[in-house]
Parts: C-alpha cells; sequence; structure tokens
C-alpha cells in the first residue's frame, strides 16, 4: 500500500469534506481516493469517516489521526524537496590539468546528456589530492599505478624531430665520450611526477648511465614543451598530448608506462555508480584509445 498517496487522499477529503471536491485536489478520481482511503482504513483497523453521514465527516479515531497524517505529508514533501535540490547539486570533480578546454567542456556536456552536472577543477596531482581532503570537490580523477586505474593511457618520449626508431632506448641518450654537445634531458609535467612513474623512471636512468640532470621535472606542460621545441630534448607525454604539441611519439624500449586514473569520492562514498555512468565520456577525455592507435607498433 502507498501509505503517502492513502495519507494524501485521507487529508485531502476531511480538510474539503468532500471525496470528489478532495480526490480532484490530490490529483486523483474519486473512486482512486476511495479506495486508498478503503486500503488505509484496512492497515489501521479502524474506520476514518462515518458512512452514514451525507457529507465525509471524520470518526473520533479519524480526527485522532489526522495531526499525524499531516506531518506524514509534510515529511514526505519536505523530503522530495531535499531530494530536487540533490539532484542540481553539482558534481564538483577535479581533473587533470593538462587536458584543453574542448575536452573539458565535452566532459561537461557528455555528462549532462547524462544527468550529471559536472564541475570540473583542473589540478595537479598533489593540487587533486588537497581539493579533495578538504572537501572543495565531491571527487578527483587520482594518479594510481595501473594495475589500480579505471582508465590508464600510455606514456612515451616525444621530440621535436622523428628519432628514426619504433622505440626510444634511454642508453641511446647517454652522452658520448669527448662530446661537446649538451646531454640530451627527459622532461617530466607535474602530471607524471608521482612515484608509480618517477620512481621506475629514475631507476632505469641510473641503469642506462644517465646523468641525474637527464631527468627533469618542470614547472607545468607549457614549460616542459618548451624545452623540448627546437631542442633534442624530450617530453615524457601520452600519445593525445604529443599529436597536440606536434612532437613525434615513441613508447620507451626498456619500459611500458602508463598513467592510471581512479575515481575516488571525498567522502569515501562507493564511487562506482557514478563511475559507471561517466566512463565513456571520461575516457574520451582523458584521450584513451584503442591500442591500435595509441602509437608507433613495436
Amino acid at each position: 500500500m502507498d501509505l503517502v498517496g492513502a495519507c494524501r487522499a485521507f487529508v485531502s477529503v476531511s480538510t474539503r469534506e468532500s471525496f470528489t471536491v478532495g480526490a480532484a485536489a490530490a490529483g486523483l478520481s474519486q473512486p482512486v481516493a476511495s479506495r486508498r482511503i478503503a486500503a488505509l482504513e484496512q492497515r489501521l483497523q479502524q474506520p476514518l469517516f462515518e458512512r452514514t453521514a451525507r457529507r465525509p465527516e471524520l470518526t473520533a479515531f479519524g480526527r485522532d489521526l489526522l495531526p499525524a497524517a499531516r506531518r506524514l505529508l509534510e515529511a514526505a514533501d519536505a523530503l522530495e524537496h531535499e531530494a530536487r535540490i540533490a539532484g542540481r547539486r553539482p558534481w564538483r570533480l577535479a581533473v587533470p590539468a593538462i587536458h584543453p578546454t574542448a575536452a573539458l567542456a565535452r566532459l561537461v556536456a557528455d555528462a549532462r546528456t547524462l544527468g550529471v552536472a559536472l564541475e570540473v577543477r583542473p589540478a595537479a596531482p598533489a593540487g587533486r589530492t588537497e581539493l579533495l581532503h578538504t572537501q572543495q570537490v565531491r571527487a578527483a580523477l587520482q594518479a594510481v599505478p595501473p594495475d589500480e586505474a579505471a582508465w590508464t593511457l600510455p606514456l612515451g618520449l616525444a621530440g621535436d624531430h622523428d628519432p628514426g626508431v619504433r622505440r626510444v632506448h634511454l642508453d641511446s641518450l647517454r652522452p658520448g665520450r669527448g662530446s661537446e654537445a649538451p646531454p640530451r634531458r627527459i622532461w617530466l609535467q607535474p602530471e607524471d611526477d608521482v612515484p608509480h612513474i618517477r620512481d621506475p623512471l629514475v631507476r632505469l636512468r641510473d641503469a642506462a648511465g644517465l646523468q641525474p640532470a637527464q631527468l627533469a621535472t618542470a614547472p607545468d606542460l607549457a614549460t616542459a614543451a618548451a624545452e623540448v621545441l627546437g631542442s633534442r630534448d624530450l617530453l615524457l607525454c601520452s600519445p593525445p598530448q604529443a599529436r597536440e604539441l606536434g612532437l613525434d611519439w615513441r613508447p620507451l624500449g626498456e619500459l611500458p608506462l602508463a598513467r592510471g586514473y581512479a575515481l575516488i569520492t571525498a567522502d569515501h562514498s562507493n564511487p562506482q555508480p557514478l563511475q559507471t555512468r561517466l566512463h565513456d565520456a571520461i575516457a574520451r577525455c582523458l584521450g584513451t584509445e584503442p591500442a591500435a592507435s595509441r602509437g608507433p607498433a613495436a
């Protein structure tokens, strides 16, 4: 039985002292209102109206119950109001600060078509963590190892010139003996300055015999890209970033690296419903692609 609907019919009929008028005020037909009130009486095992009167008159039980029925309707109306407000409250989502405005705008638009009001807050990995902990956002795309990720994106090295190889091996960047040319550097952007990407790369740098300064972290993507453009330096980046910057991208020869992202909520609630709904939209924004189109084959 619809308890709220039955109480609404009961209150409306008792207030207007007419089944016909009360039913219409409640948006019901008279037979439906009568059936709902009868069901309520059956559940409560007491009559609410005198059946012998020419117009609806409350029984003593009905008069006693009427205030409680009104409170139930007020609570139900308040619940529906709060639900509407909560449904309109935007999801503030912290996202990587590396995507073009067009990609972020498309994410917001795609989310809107899926019934999610989304606001994006671009930030570096540490900034996204801070936004999440201070609850300035409701969720964040956090950088995680690929085996913990819902979305992954391959990383490789991109330069301003075609390297003429299918993969870039770090030992090819080792300065030659007696060379006067400055050693070639690999530039990291803040998005990749996280332990599960930076630490393996540092170990690989040392194993390949490169100088410590040959692996450098820039304060932002623009600075890192500027160091690469017009030089022989390389940028650690994804294939979509390389295309956007007009750079030639190749995978690393010694080590498969990838960015991984997981959706984390500020209140530690289950992110799965939102993640499932927005999975494809977020994938498009991040630039994840089928393996065949991620870059040159091995």
